[in-house]
């Protein structure tokens, strides 16, 4: 598996890169305090602490940063299950859709769950298809309440 941070070959097991990866490459992430607690290239759990200047109109954290924080996890289960193919194609969200089922308090977490083995997506692009692969995201807040769901859709774009 490539490393963005290093430029090396790590083992596929090994993604405890990813984390660091996302926060240097993604300025939203680093500058939220996105906390990346466990990746995998099947599941990705992140936080996001409590902070009044995020809050909304209700005191719960603002939809844009509930959406961020999906969308942060679900990108760090793609980069963590692609990162064997960065050089040739591209992890790049397509759609996405969100369902807000309650007013989330305080700290969040995000667990994300890709949905489609990773050697089918894989088997398409070498098949020189652009395959797309949903992901699959649980937001739960402070008092582990889930409060939202959302599913992202990703493809690999192959890179020219």
């Amino acid at each position: 598996m490539w490393n963005l941070l290093t430029g090396n070959i790590v083992g596929m097991a090994e993604t405890s890169w990813v984390g660091t990866a996302m926060r240097e490459s993604v300025p939203w992430a680093r500058t939220v305090g996105v906390e990346f607690v466990e990746t995998t290239a099947e599941r990705a759990v992140v936080r996001l602490p409590d902070d009044p200047d995020l809050r909304n109109h209700v005191g719960g954290p603002h939809a844009a940063m509930i959406f961020g924080l999906a969308e942060t996890a679900s990108g760090a289960v793609a980069l963590a299950a692609f990162a064997q193919v960065m050089e040739r194609a591209t992890p790049l969200p397509v759609r996405s859709e969100i369902t807000y089922r309650a007013v989330a308090r305080g700290q969040l977490s995000a667990e994300a769950l890709l949905q489609r083995p990773v050697a089918d997506v894989l088997a398409e692009l070498d098949a020189g298809r652009r395959p797309e692969f949903e992901v699959a995201v649980t937001v739960r807040d402070a008092d582990d309440r889930e409060t939202t769901g959302m599913t992202v859709v990703w493809t690999l774009r192959p890179n020219r």
